[in-house]
């Protein structure tokens, strides 16, 4: 017996994952599927790209097989746009079985999602405030008999920032039973799951990548050094050197924020790039059209937040440009880790401005290797300047005509109507808070302007004492000498 099958998997598991390409388990596959099957909570991290999916998704499918029910397993995962390749994972996996899923995310019908899960699916694959939104308010389905949890990306899942998940989180495993199995998978480790590896329960198991580097063999690493205004036109530079040599090759630029990726995009179609934008701003029909013809290889160049950082899947990427270097190392092994995939080859360019020497040095020392200068013709990239400048322009003023900013309002809107907030409470709580802030300042001020003239106050009165002092001492002299002169003209006259 070889590969999947002496791990443990029953043998149409086996031969349904060969089917699938699967031939060859890999290291985390090796060391995760069998403690899984034994029953055991398991925690794997290992680099992107080496499988972590299928390592949770066949133990999963196996228990599944023995004993069939609804809700069996719940996978929470931080992007919706992971939470849908995950689910193709279980369809095609899970096939010989008559997999029923369900797939719960933001920005889809809550009705429709409803009336799926109160059908009572094999197997849930949810965002965590969509899932939590869910519990909150409707009955209609229950998470106490699930045998499996799994937190994919736990890292993202559990980590406090911009986007918290803690209470949506809270609200979720209150919901489900202390006795189920619970897997976490990430590729990078943090100090949270440091902590639940010492905290957890039911005989965990943790596995991780022995390699010194953190991200994988075939990933040729570069970066370009270059002054910040004209990052655009190396940006234009590189994506046409790649085009003109390689036609068939795809193309992910990452960006920092949802304006910047929104321009990009603008910008590469009016230099006739094919070119598709992916971020948050977006609808989700729109995430999932855009998402869908950048892997049909219908557009060769997706530009992204970091949306698309984490899971995906594309095997057809050959090239990832970071168009900022990332604030974290464990943003950029994320992103980076969208090309050279299961062993296929890859390069990622970062452009590095000035300001950027000290994010190089932490990534660096985080992946435990130098990344290498990349070289680009100066002179070319001087040539087409001007010309990216303007258009850069033009784009930005085009983008502030369609109200972009106006839409940002109104998600953020729309997203405190979900949390059960009025807006136009926060708002008017916003603005008092600004006031009470506002004669807080003014208070201080008046405060520190009140102590500041007493304090010269005191000055000009020790001053004027000193002043007074001095003259009197000058004066003491002169008293003390006519004086002497009076006596003096006094006892003459006697004479």
């Amino acid at each position: 017996m070889s590969g999947f099958g002496a791990l443990g998997l029953a043998p149409w598991l086996a031969a349904q994952a060969e089917q699938v390409g699967l031939r060859k388990p890999t290291p985390v596959q090796e060391a995760c599927i069998p403690p899984a099957l034994q029953g055991r909570d398991c925690m794997g991290c290992a680099k992107t790209g080496s499988g972590k999916t299928a390592a949770f998704v066949l133990p999963i499918l196996q228990k599944l097989s023995e004993d069939p029910y609804g809700i069996f397993c719940l996978v929470l995962t931080p992007t919706r746009e992971l939470a849908y390749q995950i689910a193709e994972q279980f369809r095609v996996l899970g096939k010989p079985l008559g997999l029923k899923d369900c797939i719960i995310v933001g920005g889809m019908d809550m009705v429709s999602q409803a009336l799926e899960l109160s059908r009572k699916p094999h197997v849930v694959i949810a965002t965590p405030g969509r899932l939590a939104d869910h519990l909150r308010s409707s009955n209609t389905f229950s998470l106490q008999k699930i045998k499996f949890l799994v937190l994919d990306e736990a890292d993202r899942l559990l980590e406090q920032g911009c986007t918290d998940f803690t209470q949506d989180l809270e609200v979720i495993l209150a919901a489900v039973p202390a006795g189920r199995q619970t897997m976490l998978f990430s590729a990078t480790l943090t100090d949270t799951l440091n902590e639940l590896k010492r905290i957890a329960m039911n005989q965990p198991f943790f596995w991780e990548s022995t390699s010194e580097v953190r991200t994988v063999e075939q990933l040729d690493q570069r970066y370009l050094l270059v002054p910040e205004k004209v990052k655009d036109a190396y940006l234009i530079h590189l994506v046409q050197t790649f085009q003109d040599e390689h036609e068939d090759w795809s193309i992910i630029i990452f960006t920092n924020t949802c304006k910047n990726c929104q321009i990009l995009n603008m910008m590469l179609q009016k230099f006739n790039f094919p070119s598709v934008a992916l971020h948050s701003m977006m609808k989700q029909k729109q995430r999932f059209a855009a998402l869908a013809k950048f892997k049909s290889s219908i557009f060769k160049i997706l530009i992204a937040t970091d949306v698309a950082a984490r899971g995906l899947d594309i095997p057809t990427v050959q090239v990832v440009i970071n168009h900022n270097t990332p604030g974290l190392p464990k943003i950029y092994i994320h992103r980076v880790g969208r090309t050279a995939r299961a062993g296929r080859h890859g390069i990622a360019i970062t452009l590095v401005t000035q300001y950027d020497i000290h994010l190089v040095h932490a990534i660096e020392e985080q992946i435990k290797m130098k990344l290498q200068e990349f070289s680009a013709e100066e002179q070319a990239v001087l040539s087409i300047l001007t010309q990216v400048n303007v258009v850069r322009r033009e784009c930005e003023i085009k983008l502030e005509g369609t109200d972009f900013d106006e839409k940002k309002e109104i998600n953020k809107r729309k997203q405190m109507i979900l949390e059960g907030k009025d807006p136009d409470l926060e708002e008017q709580r916003k603005a008092e808070l600004a006031k009470i802030r506002k004669k807080n300042a003014q208070f201080r001020t008046q405060v520190r302007q009140t102590l500041e003239d007493r304090r010269q106050l005191l000055l000009r009165r020790k001053l004027q004492k000193r002043a007074r002092r001095r003259h009197h001492q000058q004066e003491k002299p002169k008293v003390a000498g006519e004086k002497g002169q009076d006596l003096t003209s006094s006892q003459a006259g006697r004479r």
